[in-house]
């Protein structure tokens, strides 16, 4: 059987009359039903001028029209999935930088990408849901003129580039991430392989859908598995358990404050969790505190896989594997997909294990280099291997631990700290339910060493109090300095912990 290398080939790999994609509450689209909107589409974008190559920019709710959308506009074109809750300067950004030929917005829908669209002379292609069809299908209706001039018509080719994302930018301008229909479709399978996912496995997506980790590992990694996923309209803690009752997934993905937010309500949600049929939890996107991961396998009792992902790698690069092997927590596992190595800090040669040096990465999945950007590149890549960024250590199993963005390493007067491992203490705490180390601005230091908390419910503790814990477990220069207990910790549009602005955003200045 010949490789999965475009997401056509994923789909002809379902069974014809078997779920595919769905909803809470609502009817399953098949794989066959999927199949045959695809080429629709295509059809339809194809006599609206767009075909292969041409950057389709997608602003939809998350659900599963915004699922079908990625899969179906991908199977013709490129897709360009962008946050709705972009402001119009913001869209101005992404679309100009992106040079996109249209726009994909749900009828309806009053956001300000649609008059931006317009300003800059893209087509604006009003997305329809069929309210009489299953989970997922829609129709597109262009209005704007046709575009025209264009000849590459018809499905993708493996080289094509099927999707192309937007890096966070926390310390630059965001580089654009082309990702092919080889390296969508390889990660896919890498995390279909991982998770052992089959017909029988349903996922419930609470991940956004213009993020990697909710299009490859949710999604795409369904479909490359046989499996389906079930689309909810983006994540919310206080919905979560009656989604579980509603789809009876066999999975779900998601980012650590997400899993931790769904804890905070176990306690409420017994009979749920009692009938819930979760044969596994899987987390990526960031580090998994292994206290939240002990806390998962014994509320839901089922293992909880930690992966490792990004952009770049078109979402998964390592993983920790499926019972019986070995899963070690705060570890993300080993190479899953790609080839992971440790290389040394120059650039010029890679590390034996149990050294620390910077995670670098080659294989299917890996992107070819980011798009525009000849200088990104040259510091990218080095001997073909692809510098993450991340710092790590692999022991001698092969398992690879991540210590902490190279960015986000603290340099306090030369002596460096993993925020990371301050972060660990910190939520062995009683009364920690949440904590990030970040670094702060000193005039002597150059960096020192703060936190931010978020107290269990109920719970009390002063910052000297836990301060005070950490100085009993840490070396005095990691202990942190300034110690704020929030209500909330600011994140990501993901969800994710943000260490790098924080003392910003915290007004924690000289």
């Amino acid at each position: 059987m010949s490789p999965q290398e475009t997401i056509v080939d994923l789909l002809s790999g379902g069974v014809r009359e078997a779920p595919a994609i769905g909803a809470p509450d609502r009817p399953w689209m098949t794989y066959l039903q999927l199949g045959s909107q695809a080429a629709s589409v295509t059809a339809a974008l194809n006599g609206l001028g767009i075909g292969r190559g041409d950057r389709v920019a997608i602003v939809l709710p998350n659900g599963p029209e915004m699922a079908t959308a990625f899969v179906t506009v991908a199977a013709g074109a490129t897709t360009a999935p962008l946050n709705p809750a972009y402001r119009a300067d913001e869209f101005e950004f992404y679309l100009s930088d992106l040079s996109a030929r249209a726009l994909i917005v749900q009828q309806g829908d009053d956001t300000p990408a649609r008059d931006v669209a317009r300003g800059l002379g893209l087509m604006v292609l009003e997305l329809v849901p069929a309210d009489d069809g299953p989970a997922g299908a829609f129709q597109l209706h262009g209005s704007g003129g046709e575009i025209g001039g264009h000849t590459a018509t018809g499905f993708a080719d493996a080289d094509d580039i099927a999707l192309i994302l937007h890096t966070s930018g926390t310390t630059s301008r965001p580089k654009m991430v082309p990702l092919s229909q080889a390296n969508v479709c390889a990660s896919a399978r890498h995390i279909a392989t991982t998770l052992q996912l089959s017909g029988a496995d349903r996922c419930l997506n609470i991940m956004p859908l213009f993020h990697i980790h909710g299009l490859i590992a949710a999604v795409l990694s369904s479909l490359a598995g046989g499996a389906s996923v079930s689309c909810s309209p983006g994540f919310n803690a206080l919905r979560f358990y009656a989604w579980l009752d509603a789809v009876t997934p066999s999975w779900y993905t998601a980012v650590p404050t997400m899993h931790q937010a769904i804890l905070a309500r176990a306690g409420r949600n017994a009979d749920s969790i009692a009938q819930a049929k979760l044969r596994l939890i899987r987390s990526s996107s960031s580090s998994l505190p292994p206290q939240v991961m002990a806390e998962l396998e014994s509320t839901f009792g089922c293992p909880v896989i930690e992966s490792y992902g990004m952009t770049e790698a078109a979402h998964q690069m390592a993983s920790n594997p499926l019972p019986p092997a070995v899963r070690k927590p705060g570890s993300v596992g080993v190479a899953a997909g790609p080839e992971v190595a440790i290389m040394a800090e120059t650039g010029d040669r890679l590390l034996p294990s149990g050294d620390t040096g910077e995670v670098v990465i080659r294989g299917p999945n890996v992107t070819q280099g980011y798009l525009d950007n000849p200088e990104a590149n040259a510091t990218a890549f080095s001997d073909g291997w692809f510098r993450t960024g991340d710092q790590g250590i692999i022991d001698a199993d092969g398992y690879l631990t991540i210590t902490g963005r190279l960015k986000e390493i603290i340099n306090r007067g030369g002596e460096k700290i993993s925020p990371r491992e301050v972060d660990e203490v910190l939520m062995d705490h009683p009364a920690v339910a949440q904590a990030v180390t970040f670094a702060v601005p000193h005039d002597r230091l150059g960096e020192d060493v703060s936190a931010a908390v978020v107290l269990a419910e109920g719970a009390q503790a002063t910052e000297r109090e836990i301060r005070e814990f950490a100085a009993q477990r840490l070396a005095d220069f990691k202990v942190p300095r300034r110690l704020l207990i929030l209500d909330e910790i600011p994140k990501g549009a993901t969800g994710k912990l943000q260490r790098i602005g924080l003392a910003e955003k915290l007004g924690l200045g000289q």
